[in-house]
């Protein structure tokens, strides 16, 4: 079943003809339908390494990062220590910082597995069982750009694919109509902005598809989704007069990845209009369902999340701190708890509503930012603590995943007395991206991609399944 490895498909899976040697053989002769037809094989993805328990992604990023002793690490040392100057000498963070500040939210056990979460998710408490709350990650540095990027791509400083397009490469997508990795971003890009979603050496054809969800009319959310001066017809000639000249523009240039993404896109682009409207067009739900998730930008694109898993996209990342980040420096009651309101409802509504649908135990769902924050005070640029904010802080922090294969009511790894470091069990970014891999069927040393003379992967050279996190 794995033999002949292909550049065009993942490392040890079945060889088959590529898109452009079959375009080079069979001539002009092939016209757009037979085109669609490549296509379509193609974006079917090939067979997984093993039978995953998982078969879709919603990644909800919290842009800006998450303070861990105010979420789900609750630390009453810190609170006994308030004021006090932490034993810590060694841990550089982006600013300086002073003295201990204790968290100002309330910290209860919820569910039968008596998961500790604060006052700030009042709704996704309920789900407390559903939850595997890591709270021993730690990322390499106290910088959003290149947190970020290490979050998404498994690499801070070099050009690489992201987590959403070595999943669609490797899988394909289960819907012909819609792309198979979505990127919903409300109001703006984040710090990096396409780099977040970016398909680098993969085809371009897996790079995210970026959608403005600050948009309500779903062909507002989706640029020239209608065309409104042209008929059906009309459209279906000019796109079949541009097919035909991007494949004579193929046949003088085989190999042009380039070329064939762009041939693709145009499919893809052609094949939304059928599609993309009603995905997109949560007015369809009842009543109920709006009330279930709450209102706002970002409860709406939870929503619409739901929506794109239930149609067959392989991965969709809803980003929330655009507008209102929680990359709170300064005034960290009021601010968490702002940004925390925007998304609580919603969070619990979609584990919920994928439960109810039967579509939880197939769709992994993790909630991160790209590091935590210090448990001690920002100092201010006068050498004052009065922002009563927290810096960046990469080297200990917490995330949550449920759904998809993942052992809910589980709390796995810690940091220190005072949330600064992880301490037991740490879990490093490529350790998260290869353990999602396994979730999906896949063993992240055998999902390979050669380019300019050698294997790539996801986790480059490291990484270690945490099988203490799996059901």
């Amino acid at each position: 079943m794995f033999s002949q490895p292909s550049a065009d498909l993942p490392h040890g899976a079945t060889h088959r003809p590529t898109r452009r040697t079959v375009l080079k053989h069979a001539g002009m002769g092939m016209g757009t339908l037979a085109l669609g037809n490549l296509l379509q094989s193609s974006a079917a993805g090939q067979p997984t390494h093993f039978p995953g328990k998982a078969t879709s992604v919603i990644h909800v990023f919290l842009n800006g990062g998450m303070s861990q002793v105010d979420t789900f690490d609750p630390k009453p040392e810190l609170t006994r220590q308030g004021g006090k100057m932490l034993p810590f000498d060694n841990l550089q963070t982006e600013r300086k910082t002073g003295v201990a500040l204790p968290s100002p939210f309330t910290f209860k056990k919820h569910g039968y597995s008596g998961i500790p979460i604060s006052d700030l998710f009042p709704h996704l408490s309920a789900c407390a069982d559903d939850l595997a709350v890591v709270r021993s990650m730690h990322a390499e540095l106290p910088n959003h750009e290149m947190s970020l990027m290490l979050m998404n791509t498994g690499d801070q400083r070099l050009v690489r694919p992201s987590i959403g397009s070595w999943l669609t490469w490797g899988m394909g997508s289960e819907n012909q109509n819609l792309p198979g990795f979505v990127a919903l971003c409300p109001g703006g890009l984040p710090v990096g902005g396409a780099g977040n979603w970016r398909s680098a050496f993969l085809p371009g054809v897996y790079q995210g598809t970026l959608i403005d969800t600050s948009q309500q009319d779903p062909e507002k959310l989706i640029a020239n989704i209608r065309n409104q001066r042209l008929s059906a017809e009309r459209q279906q000639q000019l796109f079949s007069l541009l097919q035909t000249m991007n494949q004579q523009h193929l046949q003088s240039r085989p190999g042009e990845q380039a070329l064939e993404a762009r041939i693709q896109s145009f499919e893809l682009a052609w094949r939304m209009q059928m599609e993309a409207t009603d995905a997109f067009d949560v007015e369809q739900e009842p009543q109920h369902i709006h009330e279930m998730y709450g209102k706002g930008p970002q409860n709406r694109q939870l929503l619409l999340a739901r929506r794109l898993v239930e149609r067959g996209v392989r991965f969709v990342q809803t980003w929330h701190g655009n507008l209102q980040p929680w990359d709170s420096h300064s005034n960290i009651r009021t601010e968490h708890r702002k940004v925390a309101e925007q998304c609580d409802q919603g969070l619990a509504a979609l584990l919920t509503d994928l439960k109810q649908r039967g579509l939880l135990d197939s769709t992994l769902v993790i909630c991160s930012g790209e590091f935590g924050r210090t448990p001690s005070v920002e100092m201010g640029q006068d050498g004052s603590g009065a922002a009563q904010g927290r810096d960046h802080n990469h080297w200990g922090f917490s995330l949550w995943m449920a759904g998809g294969g993942i052992r809910g009511g589980t709390i796995y790894g810690a940091t220190d007395d005072f949330g600064f470091r992880a301490v037991e069990n740490p879990v490093s970014i490529h350790d998260l991206h290869a353990t999602m891999l396994h979730l999906l069927g896949f063993d992240h040393e055998r999902l390979t991609y050669r380019y300019a003379g050698r294997d790539f992967r996801l986790t480059d050279v490291h990484g270690n399944v945490v099988h203490d996190l799996l059901s």
